[in-house]
């Protein structure tokens, strides 16, 4: 099988953008467990020789439909049309397990703790736009770090409570309305609001 071309950040954000939006979707964010200390203790040399080798794994183990990207030093993103979550579990259970398995053979102590942890998220399920689902993924990645790392976590909507003493019953009966027009969730719509806020105020932080 031919391997998938590794791309960089801009070029991920790009092919994702032209991915067909009605089209099922499920987007991945992965790092390294514990990699600082691998270049801390072993030195950049075998941290490269690490990255290198998460690279081949993804870039030749997923579907030919695949869109793999290293975003940062240690951070991957992954997108993988027509997938289900579930079905991405599989997938990068066998990745992350063999990656494990690899570990000896890579010059790196199983003391250190290297491993990988994933965050998936689902179109339609839990998000429509591109930004949307990173964001989602993301949030995945995190629990996926909170509860142990080296794992792999599923998108869960967080229950945003929402109470009259709070908000006026008109209000919550306007987003009722706005939520079902936009076909989207409550919850994603206060998120974006919350975060417009955020910028507009982001010099007072």
């Amino acid at each position: 099988m031919k391997s998938l071309p590794l791309l960089n950040r801009a070029s991920f954000d790009e092919a994702l953008e032209q991915l067909n939006r009605q089209q099922p979707l499920t987007v991945g964010l992965m790092d390294l467990d514990n990699f600082q200390s691998v270049n801390d203790q072993l030195g950049h040399d075998v941290g490269d020789k690490v990255l290198r080798f998460v690279e081949r794994v993804l870039t030749g183990s997923l579907p030919g439909d695949s869109l793999v990207a290293r975003i940062g030093g240690d951070e991957y993103a992954l997108a993988l049309p027509d997938t289900s979550t579930e079905t991405a579990l599989i997938l990068l259970n066998e990745v992350t397990g063999h990656f494990r398995d690899s570990i000896g053979s890579l010059d790196v102590p199983r003391s250190l703790g290297l491993g990988l942890s994933v965050g998936l998220a689902q179109r339609p399920a839990h998000a429509q736009t591109p930004a949307e689902l990173l964001r989602a993924a993301d949030e995945a990645l995190l629990r996926a770090k909170r509860e142990g790392r080296g794992r792999i976590a599923i998108y869960v909507e967080s229950k945003m409570v929402l109470k009259s003493n709070y908000y006026p019953k008109a209000s919550l009966e306007r987003l009722a309305k706005l939520s079902t027009a936009l076909g989207r969730t409550e919850a994603s719509l206060l998120r974006e609001a919350l975060d417009e806020l955020i910028d507009k105020h982001r010099e007072s932080l």
